[in-house]
């Protein structure tokens, strides 16, 4: 490391300020107050130890050379820095923003100090790289005359699509929406991510030759069939977008939504679309009324600040599982990812966290939902138990079901491949991201069940090396993870 005492000296993590909120409320930008200084960010990297056995290495399903960057970055040795950065992650400006760094819960100065701030030297390793110009098309050094069609363009679908036309095949990704994106460019609100850090990076892809087919519904609008007919290999990469439902009385009143309903149409308000009514709010939103989001993870958090932001006048998000502890709880010691209490940008903005609480049934009148009635629970030999003499009832006139997906939409193309299934309804693959259907495989969360945009990015480029020796019997390009892997995390 270039300075092996950092640690030493800067005990301390410093990340970028965020805007206050009443500032931030006002609009969907992203929720930092200003751009990290490269002299506070060479700080933090300075804090990287010697440390012999880089965990942060395990942590990260990409491989991320995260000890190397961060000492070409303190250094000052910028483009160096880049250059490792791009060598195992196609797009670090989106797990930059969103990934929530298990490499950071494996930093080996985090048994007893704050970790080192890798999530953040990441993302401004390549905004400087945008700012500077680096980011430019990679060509092929020869064309395979293979062609490959990639379902879906999440980020496994984006990430293996890249790999893939880099390769030297022709690649084209099928995207059931009108834009390219996936969740990415649907399920995260722009206060987390702005829609231009995934257009400008669209736009190197279309560069270096991927095409990019919007408005086809796969196995629908191209059957199975002619999919198979006409591209010598498939990568389904569609995501778990079967969303997990609350089947309870009053489940059917007005006004009940999952959240994937209602977070799309504020991103598409967002984007421009015309779908905004005279308050320049979407069909379905928060404006004056009193919201309850059930389910306590980052898509309830990213409907709490939608919520806030379309001027909601109370929001409750309810979580059935007890408040985690302040600190790393015992039952996930260090390396792994801990289980304690957080925060996000969005529960600064306000709102009621209310944990171990079950919802018992919504109740409405005229048809429209006014309230649900709910009780407190206990974890009692790993089951949920009333606590009795809990019960209350609370106003609502706007429900929010973020609980989670339990896996791909089988009708259509699933059926019409005649793929396999696991014991899950995740596609089932082999060793190789293989399905049971030959020249067919999978990638992302469509094979591994709901999970982080790092370990999609990663079987993403895992799945188009399989592909790729498939195609030509041996592949140069790089495979971080292998489905044995991920059953072992």
């Amino acid at each position: 490391m270039g300075d092996a005492q950092g640690f030493l000296k800067h005990t301390s993590r410093e990340l970028p300020k965020r805007r206050p909120v009443p500032l931030r409320l006002l609009d969907w930008k992203e929720v930092y107050e200003e751009k990290f200084s490269h002299e506070t960010l060479q700080t933090q990297a300075s804090r990287c130890m010697d440390c012999g056995i880089p965990f942060c290495h395990n942590g990260c399903p990409l491989g991320n050379l995260i000890p190397e960057w961060n000492d070409q970055v303190y250094k000052g040795a910028w483009k160096e820095g880049f250059d490792r950065l791009h060598a195992t992650n196609n797009f670090p400006e989106f797990t930059g923003r969103l990934c929530p760094a298990p490499c950071e819960a494996s930093c080996v100065l985090g048994i007893n100090q704050d970790p080192v701030t890798i999530k953040q030297v990441e993302v401004e390793i390549i905004e400087n790289g945008f700012d500077e110009g680096w980011v430019t098309p990679v060509y092929p050094t020869r064309l395979t005359g293979k062609r490959i069609a990639v379902v879906g363009s999440g980020p496994a679908g984006l990430a293996a699509a890249q790999q893939l036309t880099r390769a030297g095949h022709t690649v084209t990704v099928f995207e059931r929406d009108d834009r390219i994106g996936g969740l990415l460019r649907y399920g995260i609100p722009e206060f987390k991510m702005e829609k231009r850090v995934i257009d400008r990076r669209l736009a190197q892809m279309e560069a270096e030759g991927t095409i990019f087919k919007t408005g086809v519904n796969v196995g629908v609008d191209i059957t199975a069939a002619q999919l198979r007919e006409q591209f010598d290999a498939v990568v389904l990469a569609g995501g778990a977008t079967i969303a997990r439902d609350l089947p309870i009385p009053g489940r059917d009143l007005d006004g009940i939504h999952q959240a994937m309903e209602f977070l799309p149409l504020a991103n598409r308000v967002q984007l421009g679309d015309p779908i905004a009514d005279e308050n320049g709010l979407p069909r379905i939103n928060a404006r004056g009324k009193k919201v309850v989001i059930i389910g306590g993870g980052d898509t309830g958090a990213d409907c709490l600040g939608t919520s806030h932001r379309q001027g909601a006048e109370s929001v409750h998000q309810f979580e059935i599982m007890p408040r985690p502890p302040e600190e790393r709880a015992a039952s996930t010691p260090w390396p792994t990812y801990p289980l304690m209490y957080r925060v996000s940008s969005a529960h600064e903005e306000g709102g009621e966290r209310v944990f171990s609480v079950n919802t018992e049934r919504f109740i409405g009148a005229d048809g429209k939902v006014t309230g649900l009635q709910a009780h407190e629970v206990t974890m009692v030999n790993g089951r949920f138990e009333k606590v009795e003499g809990t019960d209350f009832t609370l106003e609502a006139d706007l429900v929010l079901l973020a609980m989670g997906f339990v896996g791909p939409q089988k009708n259509g193309l699933l059926e019409g491949l005649g793929v396999g299934y696991d014991q899950r309804g995740n596609v089932m693959r082999d060793k190789d991201w293989a399905t049971t259907v030959p020249g067919v495989f999978v990638a992302g969360d469509m094979g591994r069940g709901q999970s982080l945009i790092v370990w999609a990015i990663a079987e993403g480029r895992a799945a188009a090396a399989a592909v790729d020796k498939y195609l030509e019997g041996e592949t140069a390009l790089p495979s971080p993870i292998t489905p044995t892997m991920v059953a072992q995390r």
